[in-house]
């Protein structure tokens, strides 16, 4: 993966450096899983018959599904990623609902507006692109 030559530059070893890969891969998985849960996902399930009356649907599509289609992206993938189960895979949904919020429901939104979005996508577009890194609930389960 790495380079023999990229520890000269960093002055950490090649299987130092994909140690430190590893576990900044779990980092990054993990906390922004537990951001998208606790700010988004959670307060749309724990309060689903108010979020369902409330929540902006873009598409025409019903306020239940499209606040279901919401909570599957904000709280089973982020779940999923967490685990390391699918996470490629678990991005996509999470990137789409992003996209939605940023391209067709808050098109006003200057840059700073909407950094917080911005920077999930650019996070969870990041984690689908290395995939979980080895550190993954599946492989421990095997490991048994």
């Amino acid at each position: 993966m790495l380079s023999n030559a990229s520890h000269l530059q960093s002055g950490v070893s090649p299987k130092r450096a994909q140690i430190l890969i590893c576990w900044g891969l779990l980092f990054m998985r993990v906390s922004v899983s537990l951001l998208l849960l606790q700010v988004h996902g959670l307060p749309k399930l724990m309060h689903w018959s108010v979020e369902v009356q409330r929540i902006e649907d873009p598409f025409g599509l019903g306020g239940t599904l499209t606040l279901g289609l919401a909570v599957f992206a904000e709280v089973i993938c982020p779940v999923l990623l967490i685990l390391g189960v699918w996470a490629r895979l678990a991005c996509l949904p999470i990137l789409a609902v992003l996209a939605v919020a940023v391209l067709f429901v808050h098109p006003e939104w200057s840059l700073e507006q909407g950094q917080f979005a911005w920077l999930l996508m650019i996070l969870f577009a990041g984690l689908a692109i290395t995939g979980p890194g080895p550190l993954v609930i599946g492989k421990a389960l095997r490991k048994r």
